[in-house]
Order: C-alpha cells, then sequence, then structure tokens
C-alpha cells in the first residue's frame, strides 16, 4: 500500500521539465511544456489548413476545416447570443485547447490540465474576459449596478462570486481531470494492459471531451448573464 501511495504521489507531483539558468534559476513545469506542444500542433495546423483558402469553389478540405470551425462556433454562439458575438473565437479557441488538453493522456504523457496551476491559468483569464465583456457591453456603471440585482441586500454575495466563480470553474475541471487520471493509474496496476484501454475511452476521451464542454459552457453561460445589462 505505501509503494501505491508513493506512486501515484509521484504521478500527481507537478515535474519539472528544465530550468532556466537566469535569476537563480527560473523551474520550467511539465504541464508547461505540454501546454506549449498542444498550442504548437493549433498553430500548425491553423497555417496548414488554411492556406490557400478560396473564395470561389473552395477544395473539399477548405470545406470541412469550415465545416469544423463554424460547428464549434456555432456551439458557444448559441450560448452567448448575438452581445457575446465578438468573443466566440477566443471561447471556441478554449474550447480546443482544452479539448486537447483533456484528452492528452492518451498519449502516453500527462494532460496539463492535471496540474492546478494550468486550470486556475485558463478559469482566471475567462472569468476576467467575463467580466470585461460585462464592463463594455454595460459601461462601469452598469457593471457596478449588477452586483446589487436582483435587490440590494445580496451585493455581497454577488461580489464574493467574483472569486466563486473561477475557482469553481477551475476546481471542477482540475478535479475531473486528476480524478480521471488517478482511476487510470489504478486500473493500469490491478488489470491486464488491453482493459485500461477500454476505459480510457471513457476516463481520458469522453470524460476529458464532457469536463472541456461543461467549462466553456459555463463560460458563456456567466458571459451571457453578466452582459444582460439593465434589462
Amino acid at each position: 500500500m505505501g509503494n501505491l501511495s508513493e506512486f501515484l504521489m509521484e504521478e500527481l507531483e507537478a515535474a519539472t521539465a528544465f530550468t532556466i539558468p537566469i535569476f537563480g534559476g527560473i523551474e520550467v513545469a511539465e504541464s508547461t511544456v505540454i501546454s506549449w506542444v498542444i498550442m504548437a500542433i493549433i498553430m500548425i495546423l491553423t497555417l496548414v489548413l488554411t492556406r490557400n483558402m478560396k473564395v470561389e469553389n473552395p477544395g473539399k478540405l477548405q470545406v470541412g476545416v469550415e465545416y469544423v470551425v463554424e460547428s464549434l462556433q456555432n456551439i458557444v454562439r448559441g450560448i452567448v447570443g448575438h452581445e457575446g458575438e465578438r468573443y466566440v473565437p477566443y471561447l471556441a479557441t478554449v474550447l480546443v485547447f482544452l479539448g486537447i488538453s483533456n484528452v492528452f493522456a492518451v498519449t502516453g504523457m500527462k494532460p496539463p490540465t492535471k496540474d492546478l496551476n494550468v486550470s486556475a491559468a485558463v478559469a482566471l483569464m475567462s472569468i476576467v474576459l467575463v467580466q470585461i465583456a460585462s464592463i463594455r457591453q454595460n459601461r462601469v456603471k452598469g457593471w457596478l449596478k449588477g452586483f446589487t440585482k436582483p435587490i440590494a441586500v445580496v451585493t455581497p454575495i454577488n461580489i464574493m462570486e467574483l472569486a466563486i466563480r473561477p475557482l469553481s470553474l477551475c476546481m471542477r475541471l482540475f478535479g475531473n481531470v486528476l480524478g480521471a487520471f488517478v482511476i487510470m493509474e489504478l486500473i493500469k496496476l490491478v488489470v491486464p494492459v488491453f482493459v485500461p484501454a477500454v476505459f480510457s475511452l471513457y476516463f481520458d476521451l469522453f470524460d476529458g471531451l464532457i469536463q472541456t464542454y461543461v467549462f466553456v459552457f459555463l463560460t458563456s453561460l456567466f458571459m451571457k448573464e453578466t452582459m444582460g445589462g439593465e434589462d
């Protein structure tokens, strides 16, 4: 049992990939490097798939790419509505990044969202964008007035939500990805090699994609709610 605990703790530890030899040494976590790899993959695919695009008589590849992009954007667009149209590209990008990150375990590497720092960073960026969207839509006065709705007595609770919402997004994403990772590691220890592959279809693929959708869905819902203005 002690060996199992030590093994799991070792797997859960945010390992350092390398150290930048400046300012006394800056440690770069493994999750950060994997996040860079995923971003590089997305950028390379974007550059490759968008080359030689045509307005008239597009090829099958271009039609397929446009269909996928439009489908991803429609998922978000259906939640944020017309007011949040300008934020659809960001939310769709988060959908792609988290989708790849959450299922990255199928490559045999640790998913970056297993690191609390990565999940917290994505959640914080999303909530900051939600507040920026609200300020742009309602101006500062309308944004501040929104904290008093539906009645002034709940103002402290609404202010607390500025911290509660990113925390809930972060912990939901981190907890589910971490839980799936731990379960898969336990299965690999106690059953033959072929059985984990079956469970991986759920824990590494299905569950990872579900958590991606939930994260973007809640972010979009928060954005739509805060952009409601004074209606």
